[in-house]
């Protein structure tokens, strides 16, 4: 109960006092591939992401029952639009207010029922765990990605991957996906 309050807190206040987008400086390259790592889909398929080369791609960690949930229709407004140059994963989470406790089936049911879902969607992951995932190892290790530190503080974080592989922005659960500063990147 203790733990899931501060977490609720703790999310808040990065929320409202943290810049809500951080970029990557001119120069700055991941020392390891995002595409050497292969990731496990909901349905239990496991994927290598190095099938997305060539196109731009979203990762974002997702919840069924949070205030931002709602961005699942943006995301998808998103991926209908650029489908084409953009791949967008969502990652479900249960670590922040425990507002994903559903299974992998009940997830995929609720994207498709509520938001007529059509993007990846990955199997559930820890993020701010001991055995946090290899991706969000990726995602937030410096020496793995070239620059970016920061984990998701909340639902609904979004991570910008370009083409080439490279980490190029970190997005706050606040920023909107359809919004001028991500739509304009993709």
């Amino acid at each position: 109960m203790i733990a899931s309050i501060t977490t609720i807190f703790t999310g808040f206040f990065s929320l409202i006092f943290s810049k809500s987008t951080l970029v990557a400086k001119s120069g700055e390259v991941s020392n390891s591939s995002i595409y050497d790592m292969k990731l496990k889909l909901n349905n239990g398929d496991l994927i290598s992401l190095s099938k997305f080369k060539g196109k731009k791609l979203m990762f974002v960690n997702v919840a069924s029952r949070c205030g931002f949930t709602s961005q699942y229709k943006k995301l998808q407004q998103l991926y209908e639009k650029k489908n084409d140059v953009l791949e967008i994963i969502a990652i479900p989470c249960n670590d922040f207010g425990r507002q994903e406790p559903g299974s992998a089936e009940d997830i995929k049911k609720f994207c498709e029922l509520n938001y007529k879902v059509t993007f990846t969607i990955a199997d559930k992951q820890n993020i701010k765990s001991r055995t946090r995932s290899e991706l969000y190892n990726w995602l937030s290790d410096p020496a793995l990605n070239g620059w970016n530190d920061q984990l998701p503080s909340w639902n609904f974080c979004k991570y910008l991957i370009d083409e080439n592989g490279e980490l190029t922005h970190f997005f706050k659960s606040n920023v909107d996906p359809v919004g001028e500063k991500i739509f304009p990147l993709i």
